[in-house]
């Protein structure tokens, strides 16, 4: 989008529209957990479904870019920021209920919470979501979980806004999951609401499995520096080939590899953290030299779980980004 489109985006009148908390040149390193990204033109945080409909009309109607987000726990911005429209949905839209065996989670519920309320109310199935850091979602459109578990299997509907903005519902069936995927991803849809069933369990006990959850996090993974979570797609494939991201990266002699201000974790090589300052650009070229290294060793491609998102709102795997951003190879 070239500056004379941008400044259209920003002089847009959506306050007329009421859609929301609305920002101009908003910096994206405040709406990540690598915090990195440059300012985005339009910033907006709904409040409902109603106001994500009119958003995406509007935008799609105008041939605006736009693009949906969570917490930003999975994402690494361009330094440049976002050239269009980024609609944020977080707290706001955050309500949670539940009824017998079934929840009902606004699309901007933080994950833990959930994790939390489904364990008071005695249903199993959702420890493992205990320690991640995004909203649920997020989570869905991911098909995340840990312990190579995934949110998908308690799944039962997703309510979405598609980019033109009408609503829709989908059956587990149609949001077809896989391992870390789901029918979702690269639609540029808005997920507003999901429904889980959960099987009943023994409270006692599924607070204990949450604790010692995070209790191995806290032992496991930085927690001091900022940083996405994982930065390498595990799957159970991988596992019997090779073993899992973080074994591998670390064989490979890379922890504490650090580029410009982007590091591999010394304390669990799949995490890159911001030692402060840390640009894109650093965290694009510290993953082009993992894989290369990797690659060479033992002949296998590691594929990024973290996406990148692209000045023009593309959002698409970080080792796919790495041919659009010059990279190069430490000396």
């Amino acid at each position: 989008m070239d500056c004379q489109h941008s400044d259209n985006v920003k002089d847009s009148n959506l306050a007329h529209l009421d859609v929301g908390v609305i920002r101009t040149d908003e910096p994206l390193s405040r709406h990540c957990s690598w915090r990195i990204g440059g300012p985005a033109d339009l910033f907006v945080e709904p409040a409902d479904a109603d106001q994500i409909a009119r958003l995406m009309e509007f935008a799609h109607n105008r041939h605006i870019p736009l693009l949906v987000i969570g917490e930003g726990s999975n994402l690494l911005f361009d330094d440049a920021g976002v050239r269009g429209i980024v609609l944020k949905i977080g707290r706001r839209l955050g309500r949670i209920s539940i009824h017998g065996q079934t929840i009902v989670a606004e699309g901007g519920a933080w994950v833990p919470q959930l994790a939390r309320r489904a364990g008071r109310a005695g249903l199993t199935g959702l420890e493992h979501i205990i320690g991640i850091p995004g909203t649920i979602g997020g989570l869905v459109m991911m098909n995340g979980g840990s312990h190579r578990q995934a949110v998908g299997d308690h799944v039962r509907r997703v309510w979405i806004i598609d980019r033109t903005g009408n609503e829709r519902v989908l059956t587990r069936e149609e949001c077809r999951f896989d391992y870390r995927r789901s029918a979702l991803q690269g639609t540029g849809a808005a997920v507003t609401r999901v429904e889980l069933t959960c099987p009943v369990g023994d409270p006692q006990e599924i607070r204990r499995r949450m604790v010692e959850d995070l209790r191995e996090r806290r032992h496991k993974f930085p927690r001091k520096q900022p940083n996405c979570g994982s930065v390498f797609l595990s799957s159970p494939a991988m596992h019997t080939q090779v073993g899992p991201p973080g074994k591998v990266i670390q064989d490979a002699g890379l922890k504490g590899m650090r580029i410009g201000g982007a590091e591999v974790s010394p304390l669990h090589a799949n995490f890159i953290v911001n030692r402060g300052g840390a640009s894109c650009r650093d965290v694009l070229e510290l993953i082009n030299h993992i894989r290369a290294v990797v690659r060479q060793r033992i002949d296998f491609d590691l594929m990024c779980e973290v996406r990148y998102v692209s000045p023009q709102a593309v959002l698409m795997p970080a080792d796919q980004a790495l041919q659009l951003v010059a990279v190069h190879a430490p000396g």
